[in-house]
């Protein structure tokens, strides 16, 4: 059974939708409407104002940890990591040893985003 929607809270909505606006374009995805995504293979992505009273994002305590999509080559990841750092976001591009390349790019609250590419014979997860 496919995922079909992720929902971020994000402390800033204008902040979130001005970084995710930049980003999924680039990743396949089409704006549904006013803070809402959507890509050819059914998955949406939904922004939400987080209310006031809740904790900031901790990446390493519980829930989400980060967000991944799969690159259909090398190539890609590498130009998408040069067009989003030109248009002003922080991005980290890392090759590995078995031969898979990631950028990884923090929202503004800090969820990071992945985009890798893996060779044939390497897992996405280990």
């Amino acid at each position: 059974m496919p995922i079909d929607h992720l929902t971020i809270n994000a402390r800033s909505f204008d902040q979130a939708s001005a970084f995710y606006a930049l980003l999924l374009p680039e990743l396949g995805f089409e704006q549904a409407k006013h803070g809402i995504w959507r890509n050819g293979a059914g998955l949406y992505v939904q922004l939400r104002e987080a209310r006031p009273d809740t904790r900031d994002y901790e990446r390493y305590g519980p829930g989400l940890n980060h967000v991944g999509f799969r690159a259909p080559n090398r190539a890609f990841v590498e130009e998408l990591a040069t067009r989003l750092t030109e248009a002003g976001l922080v991005v980290r591009l890392q090759s590995f040893a078995d031969g898979t390349v990631a950028a990884f790019i923090p929202d503004p609250d800090g969820l990071r985003v992945e985009v890798s590419w893996y060779p044939e014979s390497v897992p996405p997860v280990d």
